[in-house]
């Protein structure tokens, strides 16, 4: 009965501070010390989904050391998977519980059990609260319960802040929709950067849509006995490409001690992949990982990217996987219009897991005063009656060039007929095509790269960007 009390006492106290005025970092803070006490407990973490619902970032915490707070990226497949599935996730002891993801560090903050609940956002699981305990613990459903409740008024205070958020923002053109209906991420807790150089580097990585987390983990060089004496932060973290990134100034002593702290680094982990950047390198090591200008190819026009080549490769082989699994057993031919879809088409090809024939048409486009119409100017070298067609587009916008070459195909009597196209402009349609397989759905913008040009340039781009308009670039030439 007085736990229970206990629990009540705080309950009120939480849902005061979440509907208070209060900044919310402090609010969340708050929030984690006070189930922290409430549970007697060693500590308690707020944390929030990245945008690819992999990895879990710390938003607040109470009770937990910076080294351990710092001792690197959650994995939501790995660390209590079953918070993800909307399941609350208690672990009485740690050492042995096999999907610990980081158990020697546990081991040095001395945790022994853990206490997880979901963070629910117009019900879908954001992010996660966690309480850890020094003693072995077997929560009870009390202990469960009340967790569960102080994820519901975390997630209240997130969405009254989200709600702020989008207010004030009402006014604003949106950005980017995201594919594929998948949530873009809560952005509430912007980074707090040490360096202007560190900022830069950061919005070159959101132009490029690179995943990025900031500061996310500190190593230990150097201990006394069991005391660690010094620790190094990188300052970025791309997830995707699985590179701790630290950045440099131009004042030679830093340099050298940063280089100091690399080697080191490097020497005592050595399955780290970390890079050392001044301003210079940026675009280097972002051309090696196939982002950015590289090769002297053109991007000032680019207004912004809309699909990076990372997220362009992900869709293009889940398709594959769908279409190899619709027409398995069977041959397939491609067919495909010159020359915006050549980037498409050889990728899709290599991940499809079946004989397939590729075959490219070329159209060209005469007016006059009372139309525009299409005409074909090479055609397919083989004949389709009786075998299974995929007609393969970069863009489908209005339908009509679609539409004609459908007809034309379907003319030649193939055994089905049926449409992949990567990006679906459904702002632009005048005729109803029907697509069965899409693979990005864009606005009603100028888009450029992937194979897509504009007079003959951008088209060995690697993501998809949205092109300036004239006006747009005379502006800032």
């Amino acid at each position: 009965m007085e736990n229970q009390i206990g629990y009540y006492q705080a309950l009120k106290h939480l849902i005061k501070t979440a509907d208070s005025s209060l900044p919310l970092k402090k609010v969340l803070n708050t929030i984690a010390g006070s189930a922290t006490k409430a549970m007697s407990a060693a500590g308690c973490v707020i944390m929030l989904l990245n945008q690819k619902r992999e990895h879990l970032s710390i938003i607040a915490s109470y009770g937990l050391s910076d080294l351990y707070l710092r001792k690197g990226i959650l994995n939501v497949h790995r660390s209590l998977p079953e918070i993800m599935e909307g399941k609350i996730a208690a672990v009485t002891t740690i050492s042995n519980y096999n999907r610990t993801q980081y158990p020697e560090a546990a081991a040095m903050e001395k945790i022994s059990s853990i206490l997880g609940a979901p963070l629910f956002l117009n019900g879908e699981v954001i992010g996660e609260i966690r309480i850890y305990t020094s003693d072995v613990r077997t929560f009870k459903q009390t202990e469960q319960e009340f967790i569960a409740t102080v994820a519901g008024i975390v997630a209240l205070a997130l969405q009254k802040t989200e709600l702020r958020r989008k207010l004030d923002s009402a006014t604003k053109k949106d950005q980017t929709s995201t594919s594929n209906g998948q949530n873009a991420g809560l952005s509430l807790i912007p980074a707090n950067f040490s360096h202007p150089s560190e900022e830069e580097f950061a919005r070159l990585l959101d132009f490029y849509r690179i995943e990025w987390l900031y500061e996310p983990r500190s190593f230990p060089l150097s201990w006394q006995g069991d005391k660690v004496t010094e620790m190094f932060t990188p300052d970025f973290y791309l997830p995707e490409l699985d590179i701790y990134i630290e950045l440099t100034t131009i004042k030679q002593s830093l340099i050298t001690e940063k280089n100091r702290k690399v080697r080191r680094l490097k020497e005592l982990f050595p399955d780290i992949n970390i890079r050392l950047l001044n301003k210079s390198d940026y675009t280097k090591i972002l051309a090696k990982y196939g982002y950015g200008p590289s090769a002297g190819t053109k991007t000032e026009g680019i207004n912004q990217v809309l699909f990076s080549q990372t997220q362009i490769q992900r869709r293009v082989r889940s398709l594959a996987k769908t279409i190899s699994n619709d027409y398995a057993g069977q041959r397939l031919v491609l067919v495909g219009i010159l020359k915006g879809v050549v980037c498409f088409m050889a990728d899709l090809m290599q991940h499809i897991s079946l004989p397939v024939n590729v075959e490219f048409m070329a159209i060209s486009y005469y007016s006059n005063e009372s139309e525009t119409a299409v005409k074909i100017t090479k055609d397919i070298d083989i004949s389709i009656s009786g075998q299974n067609v995929l007609m393969v587009e970069d863009i489908v916008d209005t339908g009509m060039t679609l539409n004609y070459i459908l007809n034309h195909l379907a003319a030649h009597n193939p055994s089905s007929l049926r449409v992949c196209a990567l990006l679906d402009k459904k702002a632009r349609r005048l005729v109803n095509v029907p697509l069965d397989y899409t693979g990005f759905e864009v606005p009603d913008e100028f888009v450029v790269g992937y194979g897509l040009d504009y007079r003959g340039e951008y088209r060995n781009l690697p993501f998809i960007g949205i092109l300036r308009t004239e006006s747009e670039q005379i502006k800032t030439a």
